[in-house]
């Protein structure tokens, strides 16, 4: 476990990165909310999500945890899978098709 409270080069590191993936958690939220277009906030929402993968990959390097891996992994996927929906629906409603 690299979380033992001793101070090493590792957990400083990680902890600066958890921390600026929470700002751009945050950010990415903001985004979302105020658009200004929908490809905007469906850029927030992918960012958000490659945001979330850091944090789990983050807490699996911490708690050594190699199982969150394939969490991280499957959120990816998932998240990646969303983004691709999305720009489908942006480009078919921009064009006026109707299924």
């Amino acid at each position: 476990m690299i979380w033992t409270g001793e101070t090493t080069l590792l957990t400083v590191a990680a902890g600066v990165s958890l921390t600026l993936v929470a700002i751009s958690l945050l950010l990415g939220f903001v985004r979302v909310l105020r658009g200004p277009s929908l490809p905007d906030r469906v850029m927030a929402l992918d960012m958000i999500g490659l945001a979330s993968v850091s944090v789990i990959v983050l807490i699996a390097l911490i708690s050594d945890q190699p199982i969150l891996m394939d969490a991280a992994i499957a959120l990816a996927l998932v998240s990646f899978l969303g983004t691709l929906a999305f720009a489908r629906f942006i480009e078919r409603r921009e064009r006026g098709v109707d299924d």
